[in-house]
C-alpha cells in the first residue's frame, strides 16, 4: 500500500475531525477537493487513486490541478485558492507524517496562491437602514419581530447563524453571588430601627441646631428667659448664653 491512502485518511480523521473539531461545512469542501485531484491525478496518470503515491502528486501535477479548474471547470480564482488551500493543508500535515517524502511536500507547499481583486465590502447608509426598517409591517407580531432582529443585526454587526442559533432552553440561570454581593444582601436584609421623628417647635420649624450657613438658621430668640414654645422639650432647643454685662 501507497503512503498516500492512509495518510488522506487520516488526515480526515485525525487532523479534521478530531484534532481541528473542524464543521461539516469544511469537511465537506476538503472532501470535494481531494475528489476532484484524485480524478485529474488519474487522468494525468494513469494510476487508480489507491495506486498513488506521494511523490506522484509532486508538484508540477499539484501545479496544473488549479489550472485545470479555471480553464476546464471554469471555477473563480477564489475557489482555485480554497482548493489549493485544502491541498496546502495535507500536505503540512503529512510533512509531519512522512519526513521521508519532505523534498515532494516542500515543493508543493511553495505552489503560491493567484492574486484576485477581492470586492470592496459596502454598507448602509441611514436612508437605506431607514428603508430596511420600515419594510416590517409593525402592526403584526412577526413584523415586530422582524424590525427587531434587524435594528439588532445594524447596531452590532451579529451574524445571522449567531442571531437565530440561540435558543429559550440555552439560558442559564444567574451567576452565583460573590462574597461582596453576599454581605450586602446581608447587610441590606437586617432589620433597620424606625426613623426618629423630627419634632417641630412653635413654627413648624424642624428641631436644628440654630448654626449659622446652615439650612435651617433661625435667629436667636429675644431673650433666654423667654418661655418655650409649646411640644418642643428643652433638650431639643439648646440654650443661649448670653454675653456678661460690662462693669
Amino acid at each position: 500500500m501507497t503512503a498516500a491512502a492512509p495518510a488522506l485518511q487520516a488526515f480526515f480523521t485525525d487532523r479534521l475531525i478530531t484534532q481541528r473539531n473542524a464543521s461539516p461545512q469544511t469537511i465537506a469542501a476538503y472532501r470535494d477537493t481531494f475528489r476532484l485531484l484524485l480524478r485529474f491525478a488519474h487522468d494525468q496518470t494513469g494510476k487508480q487513486p489507491f495506486e498513488l503515491d506521494i511523490d506522484d502528486l509532486d508538484a508540477p501535477l499539484i501545479g496544473a490541478f488549479p489550472t485545470h479548474l479555471e480553464r476546464d471547470r471554469g471555477n473563480s480564482p477564489r475557489t482555485r485558492n480554497a482548493r489549493l488551500g485544502a491541498i496546502h493543508s495535507f500536505y503540512r500535515f503529512a510533512a509531519l507524517e512522512h519526513p521521508e517524502h519532505a523534498h515532494t511536500i516542500a515543493r508543493v507547499m511553495a505552489i503560491p496562491t493567484k492574486r484576485h481583486q477581492r470586492s470592496t465590502v459596502s454598507y448602509l447608509d441611514l436612508t437605506e437602514i431607514k428603508a430596511l426598517l420600515a419594510a416590517p409591517d409593525s402592526r403584526t407580531w412577526l413584523g415586530r419581530r422582524d424590525r427587531a432582529l434587524l435594528a439588532l443585526m445594524i447596531q452590532t454587526g451579529v451574524r445571522v447563524s449567531e442571531l437565530t442559533g440561540p435558543h429559550v432552553g440555552d439560558s442559564t440561570s444567574a451567576p452565583a453571588a460573590t462574597s461582596g454581593s453576599r454581605e450586602r444582601d446581608a447587610r441590606d436584609a437586617r432589620p433597620r430601627s424606625p426613623a426618629r421623628p423630627r419634632h417641630s417647635c412653635g413654627n413648624g420649624s424642624p428641631n436644628v441646631p440654630e448654626r449659622p450657613g446652615t439650612r435651617y438658621f433661625q435667629p436667636a430668640r429675644a431673650s433666654h428667659s423667654a418661655a418655650t414654645p409649646s411640644g418642643c422639650s428643652s433638650a431639643s432647643t439648646p440654650a443661649r448664653r448670653l454675653p456678661a454685662a460690662r462693669r
